[in-house]
């Protein structure tokens, strides 16, 4: 049997390949990245190519800046209900990855308007960043679309998390003209009325720097997947040293408004008959 030309082959990768003798990843072999950081390893795995220190330093911080939400994020409290009734790690951790999304944890709404919006800046030739920061926010005001990062439910003004994010980002200079033009579309944002007090959250911070980095939307979401998981361990194992099983909502906990009533009555009114 002829084996198929590498064009027709099934699948193609240029991740990493698996040999008698070695592992191969993206070039390397495995045993000389063993001792490396984890961040930096994720970096070349992700990108393709060894970051500069300065990136490495810069993408830590965006893997320890949602380390935990604690049992106000949906995916942790799925999972610690999870592990009550299946006492497994992996369980949990499935359950608390499906609790990210547009509403929680993921910057990958916010990187995707970052992007975007500084490509549309570009292509339109204009030079005055602010008058097109002003533009972008009446055209999602008289849209009704919501623009990604801004906000938070406790934090009024400032998220500190994002001020320290930020800070690192700049240091290393890897605040440049995207994330520029979001912190103006922020103020323009902020000058309308009930607004004042809405930060650039974490998560929108988040999505500048890796937008910075060279992540696309989708991997800025799994990036910060990857560093909700230690805040989601150490709730998985708390649930499960704590011998609660069967965790349910009490009942004193929900209105509950179910009414009573006849099924034979009502498949009669609905047609039925004892035919």
């Amino acid at each position: 049997m002829n084996e198929p030309a590498a064009g027709e082959r099934y699948w193609s990768t240029s991740v990493s390949k698996i040999s008698p003798d070695s592992v191969t990843v993206r070039g390397y072999p495995l045993e000389q990245l063993i001792g490396i950081s984890f961040t930096t390893a994720s970096y070349l795995m992700i990108r393709g190519k060894l970051p500069t220190p300065q990136e490495a330093s810069v993408l830590d911080a965006v893997l320890t800046g949602i380390l935990d939400y604690g049992l106000e994020k949906a995916g942790t409290v799925a999972a610690r209900h999870i592990v009550s009734v299946n006492p497994s790690m992996e369980a949990g951790l499935a359950a608390a990855v499906l609790g990210a999304g547009e509403f929680a944890v993921s910057p990958e709404k916010a990187a995707a308007f970052i992007s975007q919006t500084y490509d549309n800046y570009a292509a339109s030739g204009s030079e005055d960043m602010n008058a097109f920061a002003a533009k972008v926010v009446a055209e999602a005001r008289q849209g009704k679309l919501r623009i990604p990062g801004f906000g938070h439910p406790v934090f009024k003004h400032v998220d500190p998390r994002g001020e320290v994010l930020r800070s690192i980002a700049v240091d290393a200079g890897l605040w440049g003209p995207p994330a520029q033009l979001y912190e103006a579309v922020h103020r323009a944002f902020i000058h309308q009325p009930g607004k004042e007090h809405f930060p650039i959250n974490d998560v929108g911070v988040m999505a500048a720097i890796t937008v910075a980095l060279g992540f696309t939307p989708k991997e800025a979401a799994a990036l910060a997947v990857i560093g909700t998981l230690p805040g989601v361990v150490a709730h998985i194992s708390e649930e499960l040293a704590s011998g609660q099983g069967l965790r349910a909502i009490p009942q004193e906990q929900v209105d509950y408004d179910v009414p009573n009533r006849e099924l034979a009555a009502d498949m009669a009114r609905a047609g039925w008959t004892n035919d």
